[in-house]
C-alpha cells in the first residue's frame, strides 16, 4: 500500500500546532467542498483531507502516526513496522459501514473505525458535520446595554444578520447554530463561535456585568451632606450624599450596570471637586483663619 503524508496533504509543517493544523483543515474542507468546488478531483481531494484530519487533529493519533518517522514519502510502498497492531491500540475493525472510509492505509496504522462522533461512510455517501468556525465582533457599551444586531458572513460568503442579546458581557462567546463550514453529504454544518468585545467607553469601565463611574460633588456636598442628580445607563437617578464624605467614597447602585440573571450593579465614586480660587478665594481665605480643621494632626513621620 501507498504510504500518505498527511501532513503534506494538509499543506503543514511536521511541528506545526494543532491549533494550525484545524485552519489548513478548515480551509482545505471549504476549497474542497462537493457541492461549491469546480475542482473535478474534489471528492477525492476532500477524502483525503478529512483522512489526514482524523489522524493530525486528534493528539494521540498524530503522536502513532509520527512513530512511524519522518523519512517516507508520498506514495512511497508502505508495511507497518512489526508488531505494529492498530486494531489493539485504537479498537477499530476494518470492513462494514464503520470502516470510516478511509484507505487501507489509515486502517493499517488505527485499526479501522474511521471517523467518531456520527461522521461515518456507508455506501456510496461520505456524510460529515462541518467545522465550527471562530469570529470576533465589536460592539459599544450602548449595544451591549440595550441589545444589538450585527452583519455577519459564512462559510461560502452569504451575510446573516445576528442578534446579541441586552447584557452581552466583554470576552462572552455567542454560539450560531448552523454558520460554520458546511457538511459533507447530509451532515449539518458547523457553528459560528462569535466572540464578543464591548468597546472602551469615555463614561463607564466595564467589569463583567458592572459599570463604574466617576461624579464629582462640591465641598459643600460632602460636607453637609445632599441629594444630588446622577447619571446612570438607564436614566437619571436621586443620589443621596452623606454628610462628612470623603473624595474617593464609592456608593453602589445595585441592578443598575449591564442587564442579566443576575444584573449588574453601577458603583459610582463620588470625588470632591474645588471651585476655583477667583470664585471661592475669600471663603477659603476665611476657613484658613477660622477653621480648627486639621487632617494631618495624627501623620507620623
Amino acid at each position: 500500500m501507498e504510504y500518505k503524508d498527511y501532513y503534506k496533504i494538509l499543506g503543514v509543517s511536521r511541528d506545526a500546532s494543532q491549533d494550525e493544523i484545524k485552519k489548513s483543515y478548515r480551509k482545505l474542507a471549504r476549497k474542497y467542498h462537493p457541492d461549491v468546488s469546480k475542482d473535478p478531483d474534489a471528492e477525492t481531494r476532500i477524502k483525503e483531507v478529512n483522512e489526514a484530519y482524523e489522524a493530525l487533529g486528534d493528539a494521540e493519533k498524530r503522536k502513532a502516526y509520527d512513530q512511524l518517522g519522518s523519512n517516507w514519502r508520498q506514495g512511497q510502498d508502505f508495511r507497518p513496522p512489526p508488531g505494529w497492531d492498530g486494531r489493539a491500540q485504537y479498537g477499530g475493525a476494518r470492513g462494514g459501514a464503520d470502516a470510516g472510509g478511509f484507505s487501507d492505509f489509515f486502517d493499517s496504522i488505527f485499526g479501522g473505525g474511521g471517523m467518531g462522533g456520527g461522521r461515518r461512510r456507508g455506501g456510496a455517501g461520505f456524510n460529515m458535520r462541518g467545522a465550527d468556525r471562530e469570529g470576533r465582533v465589536d460592539i459599544s457599551l450602548d449595544q451591549a446595554l440595550k441589545g444589538t444586531e450585527v452583519s455577519v458572513q459564512d462559510a461560502e460568503g452569504r451575510v446573516q444578520r445576528v442578534r446579541i442579546p441586552a447584557g452581552a458581557k466583554d470576552g462572552s462567546r455567542l454560539r450560531v447554530r448552523g454558520q460554520g463550514d458546511p457538511g459533507v453529504g447530509s451532515g449539518g454544518a458547523g457553528d459560528l463561535l462569535l466572540e464578543i468585545r464591548v468597546k472602551p467607553d469615555n463614561r463607564y469601565t466595564l467589569d463583567g456585568r458592572n459599570l463604574y463611574r466617576d461624579i464629582p460633588i462640591t465641598p459643600w456636598e460632602a460636607a453637609l451632606g445632599a441629594t444630588i442628580e446622577v447619571p446612570t445607563p438607564h436614566g437619571w437617578v436621586n443620589l443621596k450624599v452623606p454628610a462628612g464624605t470623603q473624595s474617593g467614597k464609592q456608593m453602589r447602585l445595585k441592578g443598575k450596570g449591564l442587564p442579566g440573571k443576575p444584573p449588574g450593579d453601577l458603583y459610582l465614586k463620588l470625588l470632591v471637586q474645588v471651585p476655583p480660587e477667583d470664585e471661592a478665594g475669600d471663603w477659603y481665605r476665611k476657613m484658613a483663619k477660622e477653621s480648627s480643621f486639621a487632617p494631618r494632626a495624627n501623620l507620623a513621620p
